[in-house]
């Protein structure tokens, strides 16, 4: 099982998580939304598309664009559609 932790929450949790550039990808409903708002921050990666950010909020602290997901990727990455990732000091472990 693969989890992904921060602020001592458990944010996301999954045996299906998929590995793209060293990342680990979760599936949409593995993640906990009660921790995560949607960010307006987008950014570009050249082979995989526009990804879209979420602020996570635990405890009352704030970790901006701190998850990223791909809502419609390029052909080559179409695995990882709406799949989320992590950093901004989320622990991933497995």
């Amino acid at each position: 099982m693969t989890r992904a932790i921060w602020n001592g929450a458990v944010i996301a949790e999954s045996k299906a998580c998929l590995v793209v550039e060293g990342n680990r990808y979760f599936p949409p409903d593995s993640i906990r939304r009660e921790y995560f708002n949607p960010s307006d921050t987008r950014s570009v990666c050249s082979w995989k598309g526009t990804a879209s950010y979420f602020d996570v909020s635990v405890n009352g602290q704030v970790n901006h664009d701190a998850a990223w997901y791909y809502p419609e990727t390029s052909p080559a990455a179409r695995q990882i559609q709406d799949y989320v990732a992590f950093w901004k000091g989320v622990r991933v472990e497995e």
